[in-house]
């Protein structure tokens, strides 16, 4: 019985598809609660590691020729998991904490929550020395990224 388990699980693993993060080059699916994707114009749909994943592809999609983002009306939709709830939310309707005790599959990151009910919950859970929306992220630019992206 214990054969056919491994035997199982190993088929299984072999034939799993592996989605890589475009910018952090890390099994999306190795870290659920932390996923994001950006739905483009062309139908197709990109997988990021983590909100700030997502973030620096959105500040940067150039870097990234191989997607054809050459406008802002190449992005469709950009969703992020609320990490309360694990639900899929709007990533420019979601409040963003930083500076938190979690921490993101690259470490610092900036972790989106659905509401101001959730916001509480996140911060006396984890803590979170500030909250910033999209537009403010997007204002403060790939900075705030590389921030995060220090040692």
């Amino acid at each position: 019985m214990r054969r056919i388990a491994v035997l199982i699980l190993f088929v299984v693993a072999l034939f799993a598809k592996v989605v890589k993060d475009p910018v952090y080059h890390i099994d999306v699916n190795k870290y659920p609660k932390f996923q994001a994707k950006i739905e483009l114009a062309n139908g197709k749909t990109v997988l990021f590691c983590c909100p700030k994943s997502m973030f620096y592809f959105y500040l940067r999609p150039y870097e990234f020729p191989e997607y054809n983002v050459t406008k802002e009306t190449d992005f469709k939709k950009l969703m992020v998991k609320d990490y309360i709830s694990g639900d899929w939310i709007r990533a420019e309707g979601a409040i963003y904490v930083f500076g938190s005790r979690l921490q993101g599959p690259k470490g610092d990151d900036l972790i989106p929550v659905r509401n101001s009910d959730a916001l509480n919950v996140f911060r006396l859970k984890y803590g979170g020395t500030k909250t910033l929306t999209f537009p403010e992220i997007v204002h403060k630019g790939i900075g705030l990224i590389k921030y995060l992206d220090m040692p």
